[in-house]
């Protein structure tokens, strides 16, 4: 058995992120999406998560970009030297974690407040994945799965995954990306082992986490023809490039006009369901 999770990520960011996410749940093969406590969107998106019941939502931990939920004084090490925010470089985040830098009470403190923002904003949340894939590291992960545990919430993202070399070896701009996650695939077992010991639930990995923000509709194919036997997330990012997305910084820009294309694409629902792929929704995992 095949089945696939389609998640929306940046679900918040902004009006037109918001818009293209539940366009490309209700018109197309996004099942969840996973919402950002502090971003500028955040209001809009719950107000159409209300009226979109059958979309899963989940939540996008920021531990990297913008401004923290929690007071700067509380999390010390997250906010260290950038001015009150959140650091802003994930490579610089990611010596800072793996050196031992960030204190772990820190993270977990951070992560409570942002699952329980969007609690107390009337979200059934089903599932956790974090911004920039900073779980990824496992310095990070285990004050994650307590933040989870602490506020009920029992299915977190597996960031790790297969990664279709044949699809990116054509495509040079993708090079370096596959290179990092090839280098960060060693920390998969200790991930797992980590999930399991907490009880909680994660898919078998995650698709198109190299390719972000270079997805065509060939590529997502070819990911998806090539989908192994279990459960697997797809890694989204649809939105419109539009004025407000011009006052965030993000280097997904355009890519988020052709992601929601491609996920409202009849072609690719086709492709789903031709090759016997069940769509299914963090909801129904957890």
């Amino acid at each position: 058995m095949r089945r696939l999770i389609v998640n929306a990520d940046d679900f918040g960011l902004t009006p037109g992120v918001n818009r293209a996410i539940i366009e490309a749940h209700t018109e197309g093969v996004v099942t969840s999406a996973t919402l950002m406590a502090n971003a500028s969107g955040f209001d809009n998106a719950v107000q159409l998560a209300g009226s979109t019941p059958s979309l899963s939502i989940g939540c996008h931990i920021l531990l990297v970009d913008g401004a923290p939920v929690s007071g700067p004084q509380q999390i010390p090490t997250l906010t260290a030297g950038t001015d009150c925010q959140l650091e802003s470089s994930i490579s610089r985040f990611a010596v800072r974690a793996i050196g031992g830098r960030i204190n772990p009470v820190d993270v977990e403190t951070e992560a409570v407040r942002q699952i329980r923002k969007l609690q107390a904003a009337g979200i059934q949340i089903s599932h956790l994945d974090t911004h920039k894939h900073t779980h990824i590291f496992p310095q990070i992960l285990p004050p994650l799965l307590r933040a989870a545990k602490t506020c009920g919430v029992c299915a977190i993202r597996n960031p790790f995954g297969r990664i279709a070399f044949s699809g990116v070896v054509t495509r040079p701009k993708l090079w370096k990306r596959y290179g990092e996650l090839m280098l960060l695939n060693p920390f998969a077992r200790s991930f797992l082992r980590s999930v399991r010991a907490e009880g909680m639930i994660t898919p078998d990995g995650s698709l198109g986490v190299a390719a972000t923000g270079e997805v065509d509709e060939r590529l997502f194919r070819q990911i998806v023809e090539n989908l192994p036997e279990g459960t697997w997330e797809f890694v989204t990012h649809p939105g419109y490039n539009d004025s407000d997305l011009d006052r965030v910084a993000t280097r997904l820009r355009a890519s988020r006009e052709t992601e929601l294309e491609i996920l409202t694409s009849p072609a690719v629902r086709e492709d789903l369901e031709r090759s016997r792929i069940e769509l299914i929704s963090y909801r129904a995992l957890a």
